[in-house]
């Protein structure tokens, strides 16, 4: 059985995209992350759906603006990030453990 989440805080509509938006741009650069490998097409792909992810984002953060909310408020913000998995999300735009010392990369250009 699934462990119960905690409760999403209460969001408007424009911040719950914000929020689905940028959970989905994480996972798009994921995915286009080269110290991951994987194979082009794919990361082509993400790449692609970045662009349009980015538009949605801004989109949302126009809809928060015209409507006069002018603050993010992190807070409110990050715990609905951390209870749809942004950290996991997060793990994947890192270096893999022992990719600088293993691929040579301390050595610069």
């Amino acid at each position: 059985m699934l462990p119960e989440l905690p409760p999403l805080p209460a969001l408007t509509r424009a911040e719950g995209e914000l929020v689905d938006g940028y959970l989905a741009a994480l996972d798009r650069l994921g995915r286009i992350n080269p110290a991951r490998g994987g194979d082009t097409l794919g990361a082509l792909q993400a790449a692609q759906a970045l662009v349009t992810q980015a538009a949605a984002l801004r989109d949302a953060l126009a809809a928060m603006h015209e409507r006069g909310e002018r603050e993010l408020h992190g807070r409110v913000l990050g715990r609905a990030l951390g209870v749809l998995g942004a950290e996991r999300r997060l793990d994947r735009l890192v270096l893999p453990q022992g990719s600088s010392t293993d691929r040579g990369l301390d050595d610069g250009p």
